[in-house]
């Protein structure tokens, strides 16, 4: 039997967020919600029977809005903005951020200001439970007027015009409504307009970037402290005075789990004296200052996220208790697009301080290690060619990693005359945390590779933990063989989160 995830509106964590994208729960909605969703309902019929014009409920949309509708056309009115809005385009989303889309959405209108019935309500979280999802088209949509074309797409399928996907797979409508036990919903006044418009997309693609790249953060500090014993370097850097003259909360953190993970490394005592290294290279001593500004701004768009994912962002809005139905701007995703924005920053640098660390190791320039980390280098290439994936991966990074919420473009006739980009901003990290995934995967196994090349000095117990890991999916490289393999098993190991629950780091999502 399914758990019941028992959703209060306005109430989600990020660790809910999390849970919600895996699926293989039953959502359901506290009975609480129930007299807010009802008055907010009531008032839009209200109204619909009323002379007077309000925007979404008998009026046209966009530059249309001054454009009266007629009573017996208000049904066939949100039909038809479902169906012109549906123009998205690209490969379809994947399923856990649809999951979380459709969780997002139930959670915003049953909060009750958005007018629409509970049977709709209903009817979403039917699709959520039985994992059918609506197949939505990654492209389409600038963050303002709410995520129009992504959600239109969801819309469709709830109202039988659109797509279904069940366990990765295409589904018949029929199936999917069989499976999900509903009918096509037939959408009243204003119900649309307000499953059309919201930031539901951007939250959720901006989201699941957020809980992969604090599994590559986790990693990258496992990484850089096992860097730090492969290059024999020194923990005096990570000594927590140095952090707190400094004050950054970030900063203090990453070096306590820099130092809890090389506690009692025999490397470390082993040139306690007598090494005539004065300093390590930046990427070795300065991870606490540049991984720790990482994690702080992970935290800040953290907490913008978690506040969007529980906020009311459709237009016009309900206040039942007021009488009152009020045109805003909630839609603009610029909060999301900061938030994205900030995080693409974070990864690119976390990424950038990676393959530094990986290019120190294998440099024999730099290193006391073998060239490149192999024996008989020359014969072997060893790790020579995953320092250049790194590289090459960083720079894309970099580049991905331009700001999207400078950009705006106007739309509908200029009536929508400056939006946020955030979709893209917050689509662009999924890209971002794999290829920052790889990078701190090669650094792993470089450094792995390091760590070994000193016995018989050992490691720390809790870096020990990490190369037992390691070793199960890669080998040592005795000599050149196929890497990607390797590469890919250890990106594994990072993408399912065994780091974030291992590396002693808060990071936002946990529970």
């Amino acid at each position: 039997m399914k758990e019941t995830f028992h959703l209060t509106p306005g109430g989600l964590a990020l660790a809910d967020l999390r849970r919600l994208t895996g699926g293989g729960m039953r959502l359901e909605i506290v009975p609480t919600a129930a007299p807010a969703i009802e008055a907010s309902a009531a008032a839009v019929a209200a109204i619909a029977g009323g002379a007077a014009a309000v925007y979404g409920i008998n009026t046209g949309f966009g530059l249309l809005a001054k454009k009266r509708i007629a009573a017996n056309d208000l049904a066939e009115l949100q039909r038809r903005i479902v169906l012109s809005h549906a123009a998205g385009t690209g490969d379809a989303l994947p399923d856990p951020v649809v999951r979380l889309i459709l969780a997002l959405k139930i959670n915003a209108l049953a909060r009750g200001h958005s007018g629409v019935r509970r049977s709709v309500i209903d009817a979403l979280a039917a699709l959520y439970n039985a994992d059918v999802l609506p197949v939505v088209p990654a492209k389409g949509s600038v963050g303002a007027s709410g995520d129009l074309a992504p959600l239109a797409h969801l819309t469709a399928a709830l109202i039988g015009e659109g797509a279904f996907r069940c366990d990765g797979a295409a589904i018949g409508k029929d199936q999917a409504f069989a499976r999900a036990g509903i009918a096509p919903v037939v959408l009243g006044p204003k119900e649309g307009l307000a499953l059309l418009n919201g930031t539901q997309v951007s939250t959720a693609l901006a989201a699941a970037g957020l809980f992969a790249i604090e599994d590559v953060l986790a990693a990258s500090v496992a990484a850089g402290a096992l860097s730090v014993d492969a290059a024999a370097g020194s923990d005096a850097p990570f000594d927590p005075r140095i952090q707190a003259v400094r004050g950054h909360q970030g900063q203090s953190d990453v070096a306590a789990a820099l130092r809890a993970l090389l506690a009692g490394s025999e490397i470390r005592a082993s040139h306690l004296v007598g090494d005539d290294r004065v300093q390590d290279p930046y990427s070795l001593r300065c991870q606490p200052q540049v991984v720790g500004a990482a994690l702080d701004l992970v935290r800040f768009a953290a907490a913008t996220i978690e506040r969007e994912a529980n906020g009311v962002s459709d237009n016009p809005l309900v206040f039942a208790a007021d009488r009152a139905i009020l045109s805003g701007g909630n839609f603009h995703a610029e909060p999301v697009a900061f938030a994205a924005d900030i995080l693409a920053m974070a990864l690119a640098e976390i990424g950038a301080l990676s393959e530094r660390r990986i290019a120190l190791l294998t440099d024999p320039a730099i290193s006391t290690l073998p060239a490149f980390l192999v024996a008989e280098p020359g014969l072997n290439s060893g790790f020579m060619i995953a320092q250049v994936t790194a590289a090459a991966l960083a720079s894309e990074n970099k580049s991905l990693a331009h700001p999207s919420s400078i950009d705006s473009l106007p739309t509908s006739a200029n009536q929508e005359d400056h939006v946020s980009m955030a979709t893209h901003a917050a689509r662009r990290l999924g890209e971002m945390a794999r290829n920052g995934a790889d990078i701190v995967a090669i650094e792993l196994l470089a450094a792995a590779q390091g760590v070994d090349l000193r016995r018989p000095l050992a490691t720390s117990p809790a870096l020990a933990a990490v190369m037992a890991e390691i070793r199960r999916r890669a080998a040592f490289l005795d000599r050149d063989r196929l890497m990607a393999p390797d590469i890919a098993a250890v990106r594994t190991l990072i993408e399912t989160g065994w780091f974030r629950g291992r590396t002693p780091l808060a990071l936002p999502s946990a529970a």
